[in-house]
């Protein structure tokens, strides 16, 4: 009975989805050349922006995680990464998540699951607060680019690692600090510089190309969100991409805020490019939706409390 009611569930779920796509294409076809524009200025967008902005630290997280990173961070981050109840090689995957932007975080998280420097629970508990925007596009992009000063890009900055830290405490688990963080027998990973090279490079290479795809059709989906009213369509087109917001920002304090919840909240796109880096590591999405949602919030409120101090 209730494995029928399941199916009944599953299938009007399906049904409802396969309604959503057909009206999806529907407006493709009838729009069909500004959705070809918007595509158009999303591919520019990934090509001015975004990946000049992640392929290099795609690139060299995943080589340093390959060279034995994570063992050895572990005795230097041990003590950050005791506050939430992890090993030390996690503090390498958020120490990479501050530094190298979305969705470096996550996807050296399931790196180090992968290399058995993490366990699953360890690993999703990590994906709650390590996920994070980069300080170049928070700086540059937005600090300088937006509100016309570095300092307030740093104020920005500030800010998202702040409610990223605090987030992580929503994920510290049940288990005492004593049972769950008893030595563990690393293994010394022989790997050549130009193997790591080779693997590192190729990896990002295939990332990259799921980031960019999930960017480019979130910001077709973006695209006429930016008619509706000024402070109702910036908030939804953040709520959907990130890159997408930035031309609907302005200098000021209430663009200062929903700039800072957005960085920290990430988008739908983000989402949908961290599933996609953890696909095949056997990690759930979850504590990942709900950090982002958390920080997302956290962010709003910090920026809001320093927003009196900036504007």
């Amino acid at each position: 009975m209730q494995s029928n009611r399941r199916a009944n569930v599953s299938l009007k779920m399906s049904s409802n989805a396969c309604l959503i796509l057909c009206g999806l294409l529907i407006w493709f076809l009838a729009d069909a050349e500004r959705v070809r524009a918007s595509a158009a200025a999303g591919l520019a967008l990934c090509g001015r922006s975004v990946i000049p902005a992640l392929f290099p630290f795609m690139a060299v997280s995943t080589m340093l995680v390959s060279m034995g990173f994570g063992e050895w961070a572990s005795p230097r981050l041990a003590g950050l990464m005791n506050l939430y109840r992890l090993p030390g090689p996690a503090g390498s995957a958020l120490l990479l998540g501050l530094v190298g932007g979305y969705p470096i975080g996550a996807r050296t998280a399931a790196e180090l699951h992968r290399k058995c420097l993490l366990t699953a629970d360890e690993a999703e508990r990590l994906l709650g607060f390590c996920n994070n925007s980069n300080p170049v596009f928070l700086i540059s992009v937005l600090g300088c680019g937006i509100f016309g000063s570095p300092r307030t890009g740093v104020y920005l900055w500030l800010v998202h690692v702040l409610s990223a830290l605090l987030a992580g405490f929503f994920f510290r688990g049940s288990k005492p600090i004593g049972q769950q963080h008893l030595p563990r027998p690393f293994t010394c990973r022989k790997i050549s510089l130009s193997a790591a090279f080779v693997e590192g490079v190729k990896s990002a290479c295939g990332n990259m190309i799921s980031v960019c795809g999930f960017v480019i059709f979130f910001y077709v989906l973006a695209a006429p969100l930016t008619s509706l009213e000024r402070a109702l369509g910036a908030g939804l087109v953040g709520f959907l991409e990130l890159f997408s917001l930035t031309p609907l920002l302005s200098a000021d304090r209430c663009s200062f805020i929903l700039a800072s919840a957005c960085a920290g909240w990430g988008g739908i796109s983000i989402l949908c490019q961290t599933a996609a880096v953890l696909e095949g590591s056997g990690l759930r999405l979850r504590n990942c939706f709900l950090g982002k949602a958390a920080q997302g919030f956290l962010a709003g409120c910090l920026a809001a409390a320093v927003s009196f101090y900036i504007f």
